[in-house]
C-alpha cells in the first residue's frame, strides 16, 4: 500500500466521522417545502373475500400519509358523482404538479388482468390499462413511485419504467393472476420500526418492499402453497426488475446472468414518513446528497476495474462534497 493511499483511507476515516457528527447540526432550518401526494386506488376485489385486505390498504396508506404530511387522493372507496374511478384517476393524476421535488407516490390495490397483450387494473366500471396509465405519466418530470400490489402487475413495470421512476409490482409475469397478497404486507410495513433495516429511523420504499416480500414467502411457505406471486423492484429505468431475494439487507449482492445493474439503490432513497433530520433537509440539499450517494454506489461497482489508488482518490473526492452537504455548505 502507497503511503498515499494510507492517508487517503486516514482521511476517509476522518470523512466519514464528519459525515456522522455534522448530520445532528446540520438540520437547523424548519422544515421545508417538497410535500409528498398519495394517490391509492382501491381496485375491485374480484372476490369479496378479499375487500377486507383492499381496505385495510387504503386505510394504512391513509395514515402513513397523514402521518408525512403528504396530501392523500383516494379512488375508489366512496361514489364519486357518477365519475368513473377511470376518469377520476385520470383528473387526479392530471391535475398534480408535472415538476419539482415533490414525490408523487402512485398505489395500486386489488385485482389486475393480463391477456397476454396489455393488462389492466380493474374498476368500478371501466379499466385502466398500464398503456394508458404510461400515457398519463408521460408529462411528469418529478420523482414518481408506482406500487402496483395487484395480480398480473408485471406488464406494468415494463410499460412504466423509466429514469426518475421507482417501480414495485407483486408480479414478476402477467400470468401470475391469482390474488395478491404482497400489498397487504407491504402497508404492514410503513409504519413497523422492524421494516428499518438500516436503522436510521425511517423506512424506506425499499426496505418496505424487501419486508413484505419476505412475509409473503413466508405465507406460501407455512401453507405449503406454491408461491404464485414474485414482487419486483425497478428503479434503473431498464424495466427488468429485481427481487428480493437477491438482497443482503438493502443493498443487491447477485448478479445477473446478463450483468445488467441491479436495482435499489433509489428505492432506498424514497421515504414517504421522513425522519426529524431528514425533514430538515432543503429540497436542494436532498437532491445534492441522493445523486452523490448513487454516484457513490455507482463508484463501488467500477470498484473491481480500478486501481486501488484511483477509487479510494474519487471516492474521497465524492465523501468530501457529501459531508459539505450535511454541513450545510
Amino acid at each position: 500500500m502507497t503511503a498515499g493511499l494510507r492517508f487517503s483511507l486516514v482521511r476517509l476515516v476522518a470523512i466519514g466521522a464528519l459525515v456522522s457528527a455534522a448530520i445532528p447540526g446540520a438540520f437547523a432550518a424548519d422544515p421545508v417545502d417538497g410535500r409528498a401526494t398519495v394517490v391509492m386506488v382501491a381496485g375491485a376485489a374480484g372476490d369479496p373475500l378479499y375487500q377486507p385486505d383492499i381496505a385495510q390498504q387504503a386505510e394504512a396508506w391513509q395514515k402513513a400519509s397523514a402521518t408525512a404530511g403528504a396530501k392523500f387522493v383516494v379512488i375508489g372507496t366512496v361514489a364519486a358523482g357518477g365519475v368513473a374511478d377511470h376518469d377520476q384517476l385520470q383528473q387526479a393524476l392530471n391535475a398534480e404538479t408535472k415538476a419539482g421535488s415533490g414525490e408523487l407516490w402512485l398505489v395500486l390495490a386489488g385485482h389486475g388482468t393480463f391477456d397476454g397483450k396489455e393488462a389492466k387494473l380493474n374498476l368500478r366500471g371501466p379499466d385502466v390499462s398500464a398503456s394508458e396509465m404510461a400515457d398519463w405519466l408521460k408529462p411528469f418530470n418529478r420523482p414518481i413511485a408506482i406500487i402496483d400490489t395487484t395480480s398480473a402487475s408485471a406488464p406494468f413495470l415494463a410499460k412504466l419504467a423509466a429514469p426518475g421512476r421507482v417501480i414495485v409490482t407483486s408480479t414478476r409475469s402477467g400470468y401470475e393472476q391469482n390474488y395478491a397478497r404482497f400489498g397487504k404486507y407491504l402497508a404492514e410495513a410503513l409504519p413497523d420500526p422492524k421494516s428499518d433495516l438500516d436503522k436510521d429511523g425511517q423506512i424506506s420504499l425499499l426496505e418496505a418492499f424487501l419486508s413484505a416480500s419476505y412475509r409473503t414467502a413466508e405465507f406460501y411457505k407455512t401453507e405449503g402453497r406454491l408461491a404464485t406471486e414474485h414482487a419486483l423492484v425497478d428503479d434503473n429505468g431498464d424495466a427488468l426488475g429485481t427481487p428480493f431475494d437477491w438482497f443482503r439487507g438493502v443493498r443487491a449482492v447477485k448478479k445477473a446472468e446478463d450483468k445488467a445493474p441491479l436495482d435499489g439503490d433509489r428505492a432506498h432513497q424514497f421515504h414517504l414518513v421522513r425522519s426529524t433530520e431528514e425533514q430538515h433537509l432543503t429540497p436542494e440539499r436532498r437532491s445534492r446528497r441522493d445523486a452523490l450517494e448513487l454516484e457513490i454506489s455507482q463508484l463501488r461497482e467500477r470498484k473491481p476495474k480500478m486501481s486501488e489508488d484511483a477509487y479510494y482518490r474519487e471516492l474521497e473526492t465524492k465523501l468530501l462534497a457529501l459531508a459539505a452537504i450535511y454541513q450545510g455548505t
